[in-house]
């Protein structure tokens, strides 16, 4: 297979590990178009995307569109490209630009569609205590993840495992099942399959509020699927008084052991880690 001529869309660290995965296997993306860089940190200094630095490092032209303007799209004259790839980029992509190269857009969705489309399919899989979910490569439609699959492939998702986990596995397994169609598409050796709309379910970008568990009469299932769900960002925290005072504590350590969800270790609003045991003793 010749050379591929194609544009990589993505921003979060998701992206850029997909973007060693492709490289790894001799797929290199002639462009890069990612979110611009943020003011981040205490001092909020501008803050380039993971897939802008891994860009800068590989020396592959970068675009930063604010927005996804007719100008954006003239100037990336996308109709000399093959291909674009879609992962995690976080913008809605206009029709005009999703069929201007002539293979179209493909993307890697993490969850097995038409199950869990839109914005948090992990988050989605662990809250619900999924037992299986995987990866889809689809062709990219306008319409919320509901594009034919070229390709799925599935894992078993382990009781104990935690989002940041589960994503590690779900990137690695993407970006291989990618790689391992490509030659496919580009030969035009592969029919996508349409998806049954009839079992579509949808999932909603999660919000740092979400985090909040109700720890006395919560469900300990219910809430030990979330604190794996939302392990890293946005994490998981309940509400306690101390010294008459109403505070936020962070969820550092937890299991589910005998139908419990047993805190060990928490972050009280301002404090050092503590054990949960400490944070009880203290008035």
């Amino acid at each position: 297979m010749e050379k591929l001529n194609f544009a990589f869309f993505g921003t979060p660290t998701v992206a850029s590990l997909t973007l060693d995965i492709m490289a790894r296997n001799g797929y290199v993306p002639s462009i890069i178009v990612t979110s611009p860089d943020k003011p981040a940190g205490r001092g909020l200094k501008m803050t380039p995307t993971p897939v802008s630095l891994w860009a800068e490092k590989n020396n592959i032209p970068c675009l930063k569109p604010e927005k996804i303007t007719p100008e954006f799209i003239n100037n990336l004259k996308p109709d000399i490209y093959n291909l674009f790839v879609v992962v995690a980029y976080g913008k809605i992509l206009p029709e005009i630009l999703i069929n201007a190269p002539k293979l179209g857009t493909i993307n890697i969705h993490y969850s097995l569609l038409p199950k869990w489309r839109g914005a948090s399919p992990l988050e989605a899989s662990l809250i619900n205590g999924d037992d299986v979910t995987g990866v889809s490569i689809q062709q990219m439609v306008y319409k919320l993840d509901s594009g034919p699959i070229f390709a799925e492939k599935e894992i078993t998702i382990d009781e104990k495992i935690t989002k940041e986990e589960l994503r590690n596995k779900l990137i690695e397994m993407g970006g291989n099942l990618l790689c391992e169609i490509l030659p496919k598409i580009v030969n035009k050796n592969i029919t996508p399959e349409i998806q049954d709309e009839s079992k579509a379910t949808y999932c909603s970008k999660i919000n740092k509020e979400d985090g909040e568990l109700d720890i006395v009469n919560g469900n300990p299932k219910e809430n030990y699927n979330k604190y794996r769900a939302f392990s890293g960002w946005p994490g998981t925290y309940f509400f306690a008084t101390k010294h008459n005072k109403k505070i936020r504590v962070k969820i550092k350590e937890a299991v589910y052991e005998n139908n419990l969800f047993i805190i060990n270790r928490v972050t009280p609003e301002g404090k050092k880690e503590i054990s949960y045991e400490d944070f009880l003793r203290q008035n």
